[in-house]
């Protein structure tokens, strides 16, 4: 059975299709209104400080949810139609070994990547992140980022 997430306000759900109702319409969130969820291989359970990204199958953002901004202090708008690793400036890793692109090509998750962000004030913040796969013909990738002390 496929579980899902919302990418911006993080409620867990499950359903056996991701249609609403008989039609071909996405599931959209129940909890907050948010226009789809992401579908998960495995139910996951974000840190309360998590926020989330949503990427084309380019890595490109599309959406942001609740605690990025916060995170990163880039609104929404600022970060739509950028490249995730670059727009976040997120390092700490071999060139070749960009989590993003690994996660979108082999179609697997990358859990725990310990990287640093480069916030909108040009601050180096530590981060875990991880990296989801998407499961439908769309391609894409969710990411979830996540603070570290």
């Amino acid at each position: 059975m496929p579980f899902f997430i919302c990418p911006n306000c993080k409620q867990r759900s499950v359903d056996h299709d991701g249609l609403e109702e008989l039609d071909d319409i996405p599931v959209a969130c129940h909890s907050c209104g948010f226009g789809f969820l992401f579908e998960l291989m495995d139910d996951y359970y974000p840190a309360p400080n998590s926020g989330f990204v949503v990427c084309d199958r380019d890595a490109r953002i599309i959406a942001s949810g609740r605690g990025v901004f916060e995170l990163t202090g880039y609104p929404e708008q600022e970060l739509i139609g950028a490249e995730v690793v670059e727009r976040l400036g997120l390092s700490g890793f071999a060139a070749d070994m960009n989590p993003a692109k690994l996660s979108i090509e082999w179609g697997v998750r990358r859990l725990g990547e310990r990287l640093e962000l480069r916030t909108r004030a040009g601050q180096q913040k530590r981060i875990t992140a991880d990296f989801f796969p998407a499961y439908d013909e769309d391609g894409g990738l969710l990411v979830a980022l996540t603070p570290r002390g």
